[in-house]
């Protein structure tokens, strides 16, 4: 069952389905994009709590999820251990090379991939995966790369989105609505 119009799609479900791997920019992705500094200097970020249940739900439904961010923050380090994120790679820009020694590491190939990003550095991922995604707020020649553009923005609902449609295009949509309707797992 999809019940999103726009990942009505045999195309885009096909591949959808065999996705094992959610990979995940931080900045325009998780967050807003923006950042913020304090007088003293100390980075702050904001993250989507509805992004951070869509993660474990997917995650719950056997797709890993892996972060793979430019830049480098011990806040990112605190969201992806509360969300039992297990592969995170910080202060990497060649994110197809650090992508490419994660499958290694997890013994799965590029089709079994969905990644989600909003700049150049994401851009060589975007185009080699099964799945390319990237969220409104990227610009436009990173966006026309992608098979599926979220509706909602980086740190506002994007990740959630993903979440979403992939659990409903893998079919397992009416278990996690049973979860939380009937406490059935």
């Amino acid at each position: 069952m999809v019940l999103d119009p726009r990942l009505n799609s045999p195309g885009l479900i096909e591949r959808a389905r065999h996705i094992r791997l959610l990979v995940l920019d931080v900045d325009g992705v998780m967050t807003d994009g923006q950042l913020y500094f304090q007088a003293d200097g100390q980075e702050l970020k904001a993250f989507s709590t509805q992004d951070g249940l869509g993660i474990k739900l997917l995650q719950r439904s056997g797709v890993k999820v892996a972060i793979i961010t430019g830049r480098e923050s011990p806040m990112v380090s605190q969201r992806a251990a509360a969300l039992g994120i297990e592969h995170v790679i910080q202060g990497r820009d060649d994110k197809l090379e650090v992508l490419k020694s994660l499958l290694a590491q997890l013994g799965m190939v590029f089709t079994e991939v969905a990644y989600c990003g909003d700049d150049f550095p994401d851009l060589p991922s975007i185009r080699q995966v099964g799945l390319g995604i990237s969220v409104p707020n990227a610009p436009a020649y990173i966006r026309e790369h992608a098979e599926w553009v979220t509706a909602r923005r980086g740190g506002d609902g994007a990740v959630r989105e993903i979440c979403d449609g992939l659990l409903q295009m893998q079919g397992h949509w009416a278990s996690v609505l049973d979860t939380f309707l009937y406490g059935q797992h």
